[in-house]
């Protein structure tokens, strides 16, 4: 379970760009909301804690229970459904005691864990039809529980999550190609059905936020639209270096509360009026960086598993990143998706930590390290 490692081995340039980007997390959302500044900070120290154990773990130990894992996935996502708590019309979280627990978030990182194994030992019968048929209908449950809530954003984040891993663990391109033909037409004969009819294909609002998106200039959705209007406004408002931290100007987007949920799914609207485009700029090189540490120790690591732990871990920060200021920004419908080590959310929060335990234990365990330790033997 746990290994004597080398001290040079552990990538403390890793955990110094995680504490810097959560430190200035903890200020966007302390001037957001000053009331969850303090959760905020514990939701911090409790991830750095938490990946720090993590961290020491031996992941190939943690893989020999990866049918377990999938199965507890499977049991609390079912669980949202039976007796989860609804808010806002989705029924995404779990109450215990006086905590709330969203398990969509933690169940990302479990189903990195699951596939990492899963496919490691399919690694010779990957693109056989047997294979892939299992590994769809593997994702396809989880996929289904998550989809039910309704959560369409961790649905697609898992699907991209899925994809990704396949194809690191070396899928065919030719089957990557007959993919992308098929899903193409898909995508684009849905968005047909989603704006030219009222099939009942999405939730209400989800199509509303599509149809706002397309439609900005309709009356009928121009109160869906204001939100991201006022998101763009506030973050040009802050121009190069923004109209400084916690600042209580009349004319703020954010303080005026022109813009809602600046804490959680618009706090880049915070970061670009406050910080300004220098500001916003250092957390997106931040969280590339965050990125590519984590691709960079994948290609080190020892097996096929420490390398689809790193870079499933780098999926979820970069494609949740992408999604996030792209909605803040006006150029993706509206979809809830919280900025990773930034928006707050405890339990989104210490789960990407529990993600980058692993990626910190992957990298303690290098090829280097592995060839010494046969040396030794």
């Amino acid at each position: 379970m746990f290994k004597l490692y080398k001290l040079k081995d552990y990538s403390f340039r890793l955990v110094l760009w995680l504490v810097v980007i959560s430190g200035i997390g903890v200020m966007l959302v302390g001037s957001a909301m000053k009331s969850l500044q303090p959760r905020q900070l514990f939701g911090v120290i409790l991830g750095l804690a938490v990946m720090t154990v993590v961290s020491l773990i031996d992941f190939s130990w943690i893989l020999n229970f990866y049918w377990i894992l999938y199965f507890v996935n499977i049991l609390l996502l079912l669980a949202v459904r039976i007796a989860g708590k609804t808010t806002y019309g989705a029924t995404r979280w779990i109450s215990i005691g006086p905590l709330q627990f969203q398990p969509t978030e933690l169940s990302k990182i479990i189903l990195i864990l699951f596939f990492a194994r899963f496919l490691m030992d399919h690694e010779n019968d990957l693109n056989t039809l047997k294979t892939l048929a299992k590994s769809i209908l593997l994702i396809a449950v989880p996929l289904i529980l998550i989809k039910i809530q309704p959560d369409l954003k961790n649905t697609i984040t898992v699907a991209v999550l899925f994809c990704v891993l396949l194809y690191i663990a070396g899928l065919s391109y030719k089957i990557i190609g007959t993919v992308l033909l098929i899903t193409v037409p898909l995508v684009i004969v849905f968005l047909i059905l989603v704006t030219q009819t009222d099939l009942p294909i999405l939730e209400d609002y989800q199509k509303t936020r599509i149809m706002s998106f397309l439609y900005p200039e309709d009356a009928e959705y121009s109160d869906d639209i204001m939100q991201q209007q006022n998101s763009i406004t506030a973050i040009g408002s802050g121009q190069l270096t923004g109209k400084g931290y916690n600042n209580n100007e009349v004319a703020s987007a954010t303080k005026g509360n022109f813009v809602s949920q600046v804490q959680t799914d618009f706090i880049f609207a915070v970061a670009g009026e406050e910080l300004g485009f220098l500001g916003s700029s250092v957390i997106i090189v931040l969280l590339a960086v965050i990125c590519l540490e984590c691709v960079v120790i994948g290609i080190r690591a020892k097996d096929l598993s420490g390398k689809l732990i790193c870079c499933g871990v780098a999926t979820i920060v970069a494609f949740q990143s992408f999604i996030n200021i792209c909605v803040a920004t006006g150029l993706m419908p509206n979809t809830g998706t919280p900025l990773p080590f930034v928006s707050y959310g405890l339990t989104s929060m210490v789960s990407l930590y529990i993600g980058m335990g692993l990626v910190l234990n992957v990298g303690l365990q290098n090829r280097n390290y592995i060839q010494g330790d046969k040396r030794k033997r």
